[in-house]
This record gives C-alpha cells, sequence and structure tokens, in this order.
C-alpha cells in the first residue's frame, strides 16, 4: 500500500500545482490537495504525511501522522503546541532557501552605513547639498571593521562569507552550531554574546522568533554595544524591543538602526523609527528573489523521496526549540 500525503488547506495556484507534479513524479505516494478544513479533517485521518499546518483538531485525527512539512522557514507562534511538540512525528521546513537574498540585504545595509547613506538619503529628498563634515569619523572603513552575527545559521554563514570579501573581521554566536563557517574567523556560544557586543561595528541579528529569543535585543544589550555601531535585524521582529531600541538612538548609545522586520507588521505610521536619524528601514522584504518557490518544492520532492526511502529528511526542526 502506497504512502498518503496530504497538502492542507488553504490551497492557492502554486499548491495546487505542487500537488499534481508530486503525484506524477512520485508514484508510491497517494497524493490528495484537500481545499477546506472538513475534506482536511477527513483525509487526515489515514494520512502519514501532510504539507501545511496541523492544527490540534487534525492532529487528534491523525492516526498514521509521521511526518509534517512546514510550509515555511520559521512559521509563526502557535505552530509547534504542546501536543504536537510531544508526537513521534518529525517536522521539517524550508530553511536555508534564503540565504542569498538575505545575505546580500545585510550587505546593502552594512555598506549603505558604511558609506553615510543613512545620512545622505534623507539629504536627497530635501534637495539638499551636505557633505559631511569629517570625512573620515562619517565613514567606517570596512578593513578595520568587525561584524558580529548572532545566529549563525544557513543566512549568517552566507553572510559572513559575503563580509569577509569586503575585508570585514566578522565574528559570531550560535547556541547549536559548532563548525566556523567560511568568512568567519570565531565562532562563540550564546552565552559569549554580551562580552562581545562591545567589541562590534555592526550586530547582525538572525535568529528565529522562539520563547527564548523573544525580547532577545533590549535596552541593556544596546547599551553595551559601541556608540558608533550599526544594529541590523533581519530575522524575527519579536526579537527586538522596538522601544528600547529608540531609546538608544535618541540617547546616542548606538550609530543606527536597519531593520527589516518589526514587532508589529506593518510598522504604524506614527511610529518614531519612521524618522528617525540613522535608521533604514524595509518592509520585510529581505528575502525577496527569484527561484524561492523552485527551492521550496525541490525540498518538498526531496523529503517525500526520503520518507519513502526511509532515509535521513532535510531540514528537521526540533520542536521544542521551534527551528
Amino acid at each position: 500500500m502506497g504512502l498518503k500525503f496530504v497538502m492542507l488547506p488553504p490551497q492557492n495556484e502554486l499548491y495546487r500545482s505542487w500537488g499534481q507534479r508530486l503525484a506524477k513524479s512520485l508514484p508510491d505516494y497517494s497524493i490528495v490537495v484537500a481545499e477546506n478544513e472538513q475534506q482536511a479533517m477527513a483525509e487526515i485521518v489515514d494520512a502519514d504525511a501532510a504539507f501545511g499546518t496541523v492544527t490540534l483538531s487534525l492532529l487528534q485525527k491523525a492516526t498514521r501522522l509521521r511526518w509534517i512539512q512546514s510550509p515555511l522557514a520559521a512559521p509563526p507562534a502557535g505552530y509547534y503546541y504542546a501536543e504536537l511538540v510531544e508526537h513521534q512525528l518529525v517536522v521539517t521546513n524550508f530553511r536555508e532557501i534564503f540565504n542569498d537574498h538575505i545575505g546580500a540585504h545585510v550587505m546593502a545595509l552594512v555598506l549603505a552605513f558604511s558609506r553615510g547613506l543613512h545620512r545622505y538619503i534623507p539629504l536627497q529628498l530635501q534637495r539638499k547639498w551636505q557633505p559631511a563634515p569629517d570625512r573620515v569619523k562619517n565613514t567606517v572603513y570596512l578593513p578595520e571593521a568587525s561584524l558580529l552575527i548572532v545566529g549563525v545559521g544557513g543566512i549568517g554563514a552566507e553572510t559572513a562569507r559575503m563580509a569577509a570579501t569586503f575585508g570585514l573581521r566578522v565574528i559570531g554566536v550560535d547556541t547549536r552550531r559548532k563548525d566556523i563557517p567560511e568568512g568567519m574567523s570565531a565562532l562563540h556560544p550564546a552565552e559569549a554574546l554580551d562580552e562581545l557586543l562591545p567589541e562590534a561595528d555592526f550586530v547582525v541579528l538572525t535568529v528565529p522568533d522562539t520563547p527564548v529569543t523573544k525580547g532577545y535585543f533590549n535596552r541593556e544589550r544596546f547599551r553595551r554595544m559601541k556608540p558608533t555601531a550599526f544594529f541590523i535585524n533581519i530575522g524575527r521582529g519579536k526579537t527586538t524591543r522596538l522601544d528600547d531600541l529608540v531609546a538608544a538612538l535618541q540617547a546616542g548609545e548606538i550609530a543606527g538602526a536597519g531593520l527589516d522586520v518589526f514587532e508589529q507588521e506593518p510598522l504604524p505610521a506614527d511610529h518614531p523609527l519612521w524618522v528617525m536619524p540613522g535608521v533604514i528601514l524595509t518592509p520585510h522584504v529581505a528575502a525577496h528573489g527569484p527561484y524561492l518557490d523552485d527551492r521550496r518544492f525541490e525540498i518538498l520532492q526531496d523529503n517525500c523521496r526520503h520518507f519513502a526511502a526511509g532515509e535521513p529528511f532535510r531540514n528537521v526542526v526540533d520542536k521544542k526549540l521551534w527551528y
């Protein structure tokens, strides 16, 4: 008897096309595209695997479920609830597909800050020709600067590789990684973060949103940074307390910030960050770029094949940690 794989709602044309492609390429599978919750409840009962969000009510109906492919690299809070964490099934995700796009976004911000674009772009909008009075102090010479990556997964590793090509000294902290990726001079445990913050000219936050990382960067940590340093967050918005960031910027405790993610999205129109000097904001677009859907499907298809063959999955999640 073949394996049953259910693609859970909500559906769209992309997911429906994936279902058709999986059905053609995986003869050992019965692929079911559930169009609504009622169909999902009926089909999950004897499913071996599923794509999407398995709610508690669906999990309680399932009798054979052994693997879930998450539809995101880092699904929102609530995806990993206690019963799912305790269940023996395996969850995989779509991490690693954004590494090049997000790494380039980080470097765009690093280069912008190093060349003073955070000062000159607002002046351009005001049609003001106003060179900085000190040509040295208003630039960062990258071969003499340090970049600290907080969370050295795939995105952090690719950022390290890119940053090193500009001469930056790259260091990192991570809770699990032991091998030092290309371009990084040193990798430390997460406990070393507070000691390393005073060394960095750029601090790049890439960690996921988990119970441990909520509010990870707060006023205390901003105060540990150099007053000339720049903070960049392209991970998850809830890892940084924006009120504390605003206070740190206003007090001159850091020089600037580049943010792609926010505690509240969209960022409210009246939020002070929109008009603060030294701040560059992008609307959660760091991951944008070509080939992402192709990369997602490749992981999904590979994991279906690994599951059928009893081989190790790609991108297994530690459900207790949510990533």
